[in-house]
């Protein structure tokens, strides 16, 4: 059992997922993580989200603790696997069902590509295709295909203040629209299971890439409904390849065994990448605790040389 964090103590978070080995922008955004965490007297939780099973690969759950340790971006707890949480979950679920909270969605990904609008060049709005269907419906189209679950949404703006974005908000009937919270073969979804999970692992402070920025109304709507805190957010911006495109596992270049060949020391790939988005005004070598002393999380959103992309070099 994980001890509760004392009254304002600062819990951050690492929450890898196995599906390949780490990158820059992994790299990034875990020492911004680190920093923001360990400069106000706090600690770091490790969690393996591992809810997608056929993805997640047990060498790369052995591998990120191992490139964590290698770079010293040390956690104090953990590591907690989303694997064995599905009791919690559960929990949750059943919670928001029984209050009439949930229905079930029987629309395949063809159905939601033709019927969903995008919104802003985030991602498509469910349009509720599922939502009125009656009971007689429902139990045709369950007899042709298991349902997933989708959570209904309010018609009113959901809003934050981001530590680097700013202020943020979402309506989210017009911007997102009913959210799944269970996919058709059982699992439950991302956005049920982080929420959970920041809540019994006293996370209080989560940062993790820009992209994530749309995601996070839900997240603060699924806390209000199931009585769980707000943690603080920090979004930091992509760190992106020569195209413009975000750095992904498939760029071996910024794949940390190739950045420990160019660099030649974590202390080097450490150093580099707090050169080149600001939180550091040089490249030099630096260890995660040397940049501690240069570090004010007050001043994040302005040390950063770009909130959205930073090119990669």
């Amino acid at each position: 059992m994980q001890a509760a964090p004392s009254h304002n103590e600062i819990v951050g978070r690492f929450a890898p997922s196995p599906t390949g080995r780490m990158h820059a922008g992994n790299v990034f955004a875990a020492l911004v993580a680190w920093l923001v965490a360990k400069s106000q007297g706090g600690r770091i939780v490790l969690r393996i989200e591992d809810l997608d099973a056929e993805r997640s690969k047990p060498q790369f759950i052995d591998a990120v603790q191992r490139d964590f340790e290698t770079l010293g971006l040390t956690w104090d707890e953990g590591p907690y696997f989303q694997h064995d949480r599905t009791e919690a979950y559960r929990a949750a679920f059943d919670s928001l069902a029984e209050r009439g909270l949930v229905y079930p969605c029987f629309c395949t990904r063809a159905d939601l590509h033709a019927a969903s609008a995008p919104h802003r060049g985030e991602k498509p709005v469910y349009p509720g295709t599922c939502r009125a269907l009656t009971v007689e419906e429902r139990a045709a189209r369950r007899a042709q295909r298991v349902p997933a679950q989708r959570l209904l949404v309010v018609d009113r703006a959901v809003s934050l203040d981001d530590q680097v974005q700013g202020p943020y908000r979402q309506n989210l009937a017009r911007d997102c629209g009913d959210f799944l919270i269970q996919r058709s073969d059982g699992a439950f979804a991302y956005q049920l299971a982080v929420v959970v999970d920041d809540a019994e692992q006293g996370v209080n402070s989560v940062v993790r890439g820009v992209d994530l920025l749309c995601s996070t109304p839900q997240q603060l709507y699924l806390q209000e409904l199931l009585g769980l805190g707000h943690p603080a957010y920090a979004h930091v911006p992509l760190i992106v390849a020569e195209e413009e495109r975000r750095l992904s596992k498939r760029d071996h270049d910024a794949a940390l065994d190739a950045l420990l060949d160019r660099f030649e020391t974590p202390e080097g790939v450490i150093g580099h990448i707090a050169g080149i988005t600001g939180l550091a005004p040089t490249c030099d070598p630096a260890s995660p605790e040397e940049l501690l002393g240069l570090f004010d999380p007050g001043k994040l959103s302005t040390d950063l040389k770009d909130l959205t992309q930073i090119r990669w070099r």
